[in-house]
């Protein structure tokens, strides 16, 4: 597309859609096809992409659309009707989960999910003090952009939110390690507990991501999870663990709060949930669920319908039978060696973090001092998209690399990444150098 093109959609679109729409890099990407794990602009050139978790299964699946539109055909409506796939789909997904789930409502998006999640824990506790992490987000509806850090609301976040400093080991609390830093960090969480009592709010829960993805991927401290869970739910609260990026296989494990040394109550389900579909669920205990059931109304209209299913079952499928939770740890880590190896070459690279398909590469102008990059990482991420690779970057500092691809992602998709990374890098912090 070119530069006269963009500008007039680029046009179109604040008129229309209204100023400050967000977009990615610093030159739009005009995308118009998706297959597997690549997108296709308007003048057919394609971009690897490293970015996208919506489409789990890869771009266009055709299974998950002949799914989708073979449905569609026959009937979508709403659930105040009995049909069998909302139920077919319920028991696919609890099956994936431990046996301590066994409820689940459908929404559309990873907000609606949170929101939900937040009125169980206020109605089971009695309480509405919620902890969160102070570089996160959780979504945009009113209560859940509240603890959505990285994007102050413009009410401000209110009294009924305390947040606790994300369990950081590169950047590590007063430079601990090992059971040390767990506590430290710990601490943080009791003081937040503390704080609470102390204002007389009874505490609800504490919401965040397993893997905690927006705050840079770190390494978390051994027992932090299970001891801070501990603190909450010993103070009445529920452990909410918000799925949407960590979920269905993205970590090489179904689930990403599995291994972490703390099961949740409440399990918030969005983004991946239908490959591109707009689907999301809240999964909970029954005791925890049935409470929230019982006492109050909750309806969606497109929530559970039955196209919406039709898609989360299809994903189900493609995961399982293309083994894709075990090529996101297998390729994981041929990514995460080749990320290392660039480290090795590059002073530029601070840290390399991941978990199957999801890596945090922590950029610096300073390796000993551990100073963050930022304007490298825009630099970086603009430079890999002019060259056909799409990524992004997060972080407290906004200087992580996000790489996130889609779960069919292949050690040649791999190798190119790396390949094309290791290229850039040499070129700009050539160029930066004074």
């Amino acid at each position: 597309m070119n530069a006269s093109t963009t500008e007039q959609l680029l046009a179109r679109r604040e008129k229309l859609l209204g100023p400050g729409n967000p977009l990615f890099y610093d030159h739009p990407v005009h995308i118009v096809r998706g297959e597997g794990v690549w997108l296709y602009d308007t003048g057919g050139r394609r971009y690897l992409d490293c970015y996208n978790n919506v489409p789990c299964v890869g771009h266009c699946h055709p299974y998950v659309v002949d799914a989708l539109t073979r449905q569609a055909r026959t009937l979508n409506t709403h659930t105040r009707y009995l049909h069998e796939t909302i139920l077919d789909y319920a028991e696919r997904l609890l099956a994936t989960f431990d046996r301590s789930f066994e409820r689940v409502l459908f929404a559309c998006t990873g907000s609606e999910a949170n929101d939900v999640a937040l009125r169980m824990a206020r109605m089971w506790s009695g309480g509405e003090g919620f902890i969160c992490t102070n570089a996160t987000y959780h979504g945009n509806t009113t209560a859940v952009s509240k603890l959505s850090s990285i994007f102050p609301p413009f009410d401000g976040f209110g009294p009924n939110i305390r947040m606790v400093p994300w369990p950081d080991s590169y950047r590590a609390l007063d430079n601990l390690e090992g059971e040390a830093l767990a506590d430290a960090y710990v601490s943080k969480v009791a003081e937040a507990v503390d704080s609470f009592k102390r204002a007389g709010i009874k505490l609800a829960g504490m919401l965040i991501c397993p893997i905690f993805a927006n705050e840079g991927l770190p390494v978390i401290p051994s027992g932090y999870l299970e001891k801070a869970i501990r603190l909450v739910r010993e103070a009445g609260g529920l452990y909410i663990a918000d799925e949407v990026q960590a979920g269905f296989g993205r970590t090489g494990k179904m689930w990403g709060h599995t291994g972490q040394g703390a099961t949740p109550d409440v399990v918030t389900l969005g983004k991946p949930m239908g490959a591109g579909h707009p689907i999301s669920g809240v999964v909970a205990r029954a005791d925890v669920f049935d409470h929230f059931r019982n006492n109050t109304m909750y309806f969606n209209t497109f929530g559970g319908n039955p196209v919406s299913c039709a898609a989360g079952l299809a994903v189900l499928d493609v995961i399982e039978r293309e083994n894709l939770v075990a090529n996101a740890a297998a390729t994981g880590r041929y990514v995460y060696e080749g990320l290392q190896h660039l480290k090795s070459r590059h002073e530029c690279i601070g840290d390399v973090r991941g978990a199957g398909l999801f890596f945090g590469v922590d950029l610096v102008s300073d390796r000993e001092r551990k100073t963050p990059a930022p304007d490298l990482a825009r630099h970086l991420v603009n430079t890999m998209r002019e060259k056909g690779v799409l990524m992004g970057k997060i972080g407290e500092f906004d200087n992580v690399l996000k790489i996130r691809p889609p779960l069919p992602f292949s050690p040649d998709n791999a190798d190119l990444l790396i390949a094309l990374l290791d290229e850039t890098l040499s070129e700009l912090t050539a160029a930066l150098k004074p």
